[in-house]
């Protein structure tokens, strides 16, 4: 449940305007990141203030607020109707005289200019069920945007390098400054000065880069990995963007993945399944022979512990199901089907399963277990 946002602030519904932005003021210096570098509860209780104070000093907001609490802006108020997507910088532009000149701005210490990251990339990776087991590291050639050679910048002179302007507005609590990101610059602090006649607009050119990926075993389809700094880079003094790498598992001829699980169905014949027999099987690495006993039931299921998917997590490694399946002759001939009609009453080929036996159902209920 939402705490209330009285008791963040903590102040009472009676409350005016002044002591609203006090005990915002009072709450928000006490958590402000630059007292508390790396403190995650310190900065989700800075947020909650910033929230509380954002409806709370807004009349209109607040009178809603007192009538129908947190539904009230359910998807609509507050900063987006929650403050997880709240933005550190959104919070000093909307609320920064409340600070008056003891901070800074946020997100590296200061109101100046800040580092711009380049877009991240996006490919595709192909593993086969043994890449997927063993671990693989591939090779992948990406087209990756990285400045040119001979660019040079000059510091902005909207700004004239700060990264942000400032502004003054005038409200109901009186005048307001407030900081936003430099639109010129995007809050580099620099514009593009020259550039050679290959690079774009923005100084970049486009190069084709061999990059290695370790990809680590019992990744599933789907799932993306991050190579740190790979994507494309950014204008100016920039951090580049990462590559996202998404997995896409090649289904096996043979096997089946369920999570850390392989199955394999083997077909036996009737005299197989009668006398017993050893067989060679498909694993993830190669084959395993198995002996089966002397009147293997169609249906039965051998577990090879720790033959499937190593853990992600390095919690060990699943198991090799396989199933037997009793396989039935379709055709026979004259003694062989003699044979079978004299075996219709014999004791021996009466089904008789025994109470270890489980049934389908259970065989199946103890699969999803």
């Amino acid at each position: 449940m939402k705490k209330d946002f009285y008791e963040i602030l903590g102040i009472s519904k009676n409350a005016d305007a002044a002591e609203i932005k006090k005990a915002y003021r009072k709450s928000a210096l006490k958590y402000h990141p630059d007292k508390n570098p790396g403190d995650k509860e310190a900065e989700e209780n800075f947020k909650l203030a910033a929230e509380a104070y954002e409806v709370l000093s807004d009349p209109q907001k607040k009178a809603k607020y007192d009538q129908y609490g947190h539904q009230a802006f359910d998807g609509s108020g507050g900063f987006g109707g929650g403050h997880g997507g709240m933005n550190m910088d959104d919070i000093f532009s909307q609320f920064g005289d409340i600070f008056g000149g003891g901070f800074g701005g946020f997100g590296g210490g200061g109101g100046g200019p800040r580092r711009a990251k380049g877009s991240n990339l996006r490919i595709k990776v192909k593993l086969t069920l043994e890449e997927i087991a063993n671990g693989v590291e591939k090779k992948v050639k990406v087209k990756r945007k990285v400045q040119a050679k001979g660019v040079t910048y000059k510091t902005c002179t909207t700004c004239n390098g700060q990264g942000q302007v400032m502004r003054v507005t005038n409200t109901i609590l009186g005048r307001m400054q407030s900081a936003s990101t430099c639109p010129a610059c995007g809050g580099s602090g620099q514009i593009l000065d020259k550039k050679p006649s290959e690079a774009d607009a923005q100084g970049m050119v486009q190069e084709d880069e061999t990059v290695s990926i370790k990809i680590p075993a019992g990744v599933v389809d789907g799932m993306q990995l991050k190579v740190a700094n790979k994507g494309n880079d950014a204008p100016g003094n920039s951090i580049p963007g990462d590559l996202i790498v998404a997995i896409e598992e090649v289904e096996h001829e043979f096997l089946k993945r369920e999570g850390e699980n392989i199955h394999f169905d083997l077909y036996i014949s009737f005299p197989e399944a009668v006398l017993g027999a050893s067989k060679d099987i498909e694993a993830i690495n190669g084959k395993v022979r198995i002996k089966l006993e002397e009147g293997i039931q169609s249906g039965k299921i051998l577990r090879l512990k720790g033959k499937g998917i190593p853990s992600l997590n390095g919690y060990g490694s699943g198991d090799l199901l396989v199933h037997v399946n009793v396989w039935t002759p379709k055709t026979l001939n004259k003694e062989q089907k003699q044979f079978f009609e004299n075996a219709l009453a014999d004791e021996h080929f009466v089904p008789s399963p025994e109470k270890s036996e489980k049934s389908f159902f259970e065989k199946v209920k103890d699969m999803f277990s």
